[in-house]
């Protein structure tokens, strides 16, 4: 460690200390603070509260990522309130907020998938560039704390700015507004948090995220089926959900297990999308069926859910997701990009939003 991240770290412990719980206590001392990373000057860390303790606790996150702003060497805080102690959600029905954070945005889809490793993050970059691409306003919001790779895939660098009421600003590229972990905290830091700190997170990347008017936030959801999958279905006003994955039967397993999360918290399945459903030699140009033929296909005809298309695996799309120069944005009228547009009009039909720039709340 060099001596500058030593003095920023005394710097960010001298400001703990100086700020004083709503019963006095100095926060820095009372064992509330955890997940404290702090890497190339930014700095991020949770704040652990009971579940009535959150109206009382919000002044004071406001007030340390200020201070913490404030010191020299900080380019960027993100201060999250978890309740450790709170149950997990509990499947009941969704009842709406007084106040909507995303009162702007059209239609929130959640992009999800049973497991990892199935290509969900670049299927939800390029079927946003699809999006845009018929003439939609469009948002992502990357909620893989763990994981996060929205800023590689979109080629993303620096950090986001501030707006009004100290909302962060999301980042643009490629006419998408993006925001994610990742651009919050260095590339390298692991996020040592536990599900009620990372559902925390997404909560108040949800909310504390200046997004404007969009037609379509697409929301690209952690792999699985728990605690922040769930929190993000119940809390969010989701018009559905798009699963995505391969045709292999290790993967449509917890396919079954995805859908069957949605139905029970009531968030229409918008449909199911194949990817890498075949691999395209890029020398004889022949394809092979690697991790088998049409079984998500088949699938979503047995559980009674749309199939949207399948996408196959080549050497360009990774080339491109790499390179942070998504395919649909690097050739947008090619076969694959035209498959991503196939894809999202169909999607679109699903939501019954058929007048594309125009979300049912403006129209």
């Amino acid at each position: 460690m060099s001596q500058g991240d030593r003095d920023l770290d005394d710097d960010i412990s001298g400001v703990l200390v100086e700020m004083l719980l709503p019963d006095g206590k100095p926060l820095g001392t009372s064992g509330r603070i955890a997940g404290l990373n702090q890497s190339g000057g930014r700095v991020s860390l949770s704040i652990q509260i009971s579940p009535d303790e959150a109206t009382a606790f919000a002044p004071l996150r406001d007030r340390l990522e200020a201070r913490l702003r404030a010191l020299e060497g900080v380019t960027s805080a993100f201060v999250v309130l978890t309740a450790e102690r709170a149950a997990p959600p509990k499947l009941v029905e969704k009842t709406p907020s007084k106040t909507d954070p995303l009162e702007n945005v059209g239609h929130v889809i959640a992009v999800a998938s049973g497991k990892g490793g199935v290509g969900k993050s670049t299927t939800t970059v390029n079927l946003a560039l699809a999006l845009v691409a018929l003439g939609l306003r469009v948002g992502i919001l990357d909620a893989d704390i763990y994981g996060p790779s929205l800023p590689t895939l979109l080629g993303l660098h620096g950090k986001p700015g501030m707006g009004e009421g100290r909302k962060l600003r999301p980042m643009r590229a490629y006419g998408l507004q993006a925001m994610s972990m990742g651009l919050l905290v260095e590339p390298e830091t692991a996020m040592v948090w536990r599900g009620p700190m990372v559902m925390s997170a997404i909560t108040q990347m949800m909310a504390d995220v200046e997004w404007g008017a969009l037609d379509v936030l697409l929301v690209d959801m952690p792999p699985g089926t728990g605690d922040a999958q769930l929190a993000l279905a119940q809390g969010t006003r989701l018009a559905g959900a798009v699963i995505v994955s391969t045709p292999q039967d290790l993967s449509l397993i917890d396919v079954r297990r995805g859908i069957a999360m949605f139905r029970k918290v009531d968030v229409p399945i918008l449909g199911v999308i194949e990817n890498m459903a075949q691999f395209i030699c890029p020398d004889c140009g022949s394809s092979h069926a690697i991790f088998g033929e049409g079984g998500a296909k088949t699938e979503a005809g047995r559980l009674g859910v749309p199939f949207l298309g399948a996408v196959p695996l080549t050497m360009a799309l990774r080339a491109a997701s790499d390179a942070g120069q998504p395919i649909v944005a690097r050739d947008p009228d090619g076969p694959l990009g035209q498959i991503y547009k196939d894809i999202a009009q169909t999607m679109l039909d699903g939501l019954g939003a058929e007048k594309p720039g125009l979300s049912p709340r403006m129209m």
